[in-house]
């Protein structure tokens, strides 16, 4: 398998020295590519002078994640992509496990490895963990990680498994299924884009899978810190883009519903003395109905939409049922 890593760079300089080298040190088997976003630091010079090996792909404009991908990946004949994120730490052998699933599960179109937070290696990262769900109102929450509880590493999600999403952070995708999906939704930006690629490789009747044997170790919020209303802002309204695109059933039902909850998170914002998020969850909404129109048509798009929770909502697990972990829901 002719494998291409891909690393989106915004003026990423500074995570460029901290993290390429293990990525170059330990990707021996694969092809290692910088797509820059136009970056206005000094990555490429940094790039040209010390990793004269590694391909750089001078995208136009920062465009994002889904742009900066899309962009990117058109100039790269690989059989399949390895998305990968500027701030990751990857380990030796990390691609083995990957390819070997490749090869053994034909109909597997996404794959995730193990996602351990760089700062506290002991424990999962906040995104992805051991590979994602969604529940009936998609909400995402993960196998060692449900909203804010994170699950520390002991060896109890080191399987390969089925899962729905993958995390954006370390993403690998079959080339000719991403070219089939028409790459990511470029309406996002940011945050959620992964979920809804991966909804619709589920709806094609693909199988998407984790892999525990092989570990890297993220950082996570790089670009946009938990704390910024902007990230909550992006989270809320791509969710519910991802969630009127691709659900099955009566999906305004669905929406109605969600909104709801979305209410009751601001309020929870305003009590935590949080107001810019709560603001920013009420401009989410706005920003959606504003889309509702160029969302219905995607979703006209897709012809077969399949069942895609096991459970109803996580929001009642987690905040009344106090079920923290994935092995207690």
């Amino acid at each position: 398998m002719k494998l291409a890593i891909v690393i989106l760079n915004w003026n990423g300089e500074k995570f460029l020295k901290q993290f390429l080298p293990s990525v170059v040190q330990n990707s021996k088997s694969a092809d290692v590519y910088v797509a820059d976003n136009a970056s206005t630091d000094n990555s490429i010079n940094y790039l040209q002078s010390y990793y004269p090996e590694v391909k750089i792909i001078k995208n136009k404009k920062n465009g994002g994640y889904s742009k900066g991908y899309n962009d990117a990946l058109k100039h790269i004949k690989a059989d399949a992509y390895c998305l990968l994120n500027s701030d990751v730490e990857v380990t030796q052998n990390w691609l083995d496990p990957i390819i070997k699933t490749f090869n053994t599960h034909p109909n597997t179109a996404i794959i995730q490895p193990k996602i351990l937070d760089y700062n506290k290696r002991a424990y999962f990262e906040y995104a992805g963990a051991a590979g994602g769900f969604i529940d009936k109102y998609a909400y995402p929450y993960c196998r060692g990680r449900i909203f804010s509880t994170v699950e520390k590493d002991e060896s109890q999600y080191n399987d390969v498994a089925d899962i729905f999403w993958a995390s954006g952070a370390c993403l690998f995708i079959r080339a000719e299924i991403f070219k089939n999906l028409n790459g990511l939704d470029e309406l996002y930006f940011a945050h959620m884009e992964e979920i809804d690629l991966c909804w619709r490789a589920k709806n094609l009747g693909y199988t998407i899978k984790y892999v525990g044997t092989s570990t890297i170790y993220h950082v996570g919020g790089g670009t946009l810190q938990n704390t910024n209303p902007k990230k909550t802002f992006l989270n809320f309204r791509n969710s519910l883009f991802t969630l009127t695109k691709n659900a099955n059933g009566f999906v305004l039902g669905k929406i109605f519903i969600r909104l709801i909850l979305d209410g009751i998170a601001a309020l929870r914002f305003l009590i935590k003395l949080k107001p810019n998020h709560a603001i920013a969850i009420l401009k989410a909404h706005f920003s959606f109905y504003y889309y509702i129109p160029n969302i219905l048509a995607k979703r006209k798009l897709i012809k077969t939409k399949n069942k895609y929770f096991t459970k109803t909502t996580i929001v009642f697990d987690y905040f009344v049922a106090k079920k923290t972990t994935y092995k207690n829901l």
